[in-house]
């Protein structure tokens, strides 16, 4: 059975998608903790992230790190925080969470509220900051 973000990558349910390549996919968590807060996922559909082969998981590693570089021009923030938890869907995901300090990682506090618009134009505007274009 499909997971959400198998469903999200074949375009069944619509993100506000940031990149992607071959094999992965990066788009806004829809019920984020901060302004920029992206899940990166590869496209294969694969429960825990270390489950994954060496070669994908370090792909998947240097994509997360183009998509924070492209984050931070975007989102005033002191740091991208990475964090892989992984329990609510059953999909390999890194979360990518612009910080300026680390009390925002409550994964239980209220998120942030973002309309569709404001959605939509942050993932434009963070694809658009990724240099060169060909990296996603």
């Amino acid at each position: 059975m499909d997971t959400i973000f198998t469903k999200i990558i074949k375009g069944e349910i619509p993100c506000y998608k940031i990149a992607e390549n071959e094999h992965c996919f990066a788009f806004l968590d829809i019920s984020p903790l901060s302004q920029g807060h992206t899940l990166v996922v590869p496209k294969i559909q694969e429960d825990y992230i270390f489950d994954l082969d060496d070669e994908l998981l370090a792909e998947l590693t240097i994509f997360s790190k183009k998509v924070a570089a492209a984050i931070r021009k975007i989102v005033p923030c002191e740091r991208i925080a990475v964090a892989v938890i992984g329990l609510d869907v059953p999909h390999a995901h890194i979360h990518l969470i612009p910080i300026q300090q680390d009390s925002i990682l409550d994964f239980k506090a209220p998120r942030v509220k973002l309309s569709a618009a404001e959605m939509s134009s942050l993932a434009t505007e963070i694809n658009k900051a990724s240099t060169p274009k060909s990296i996603f």
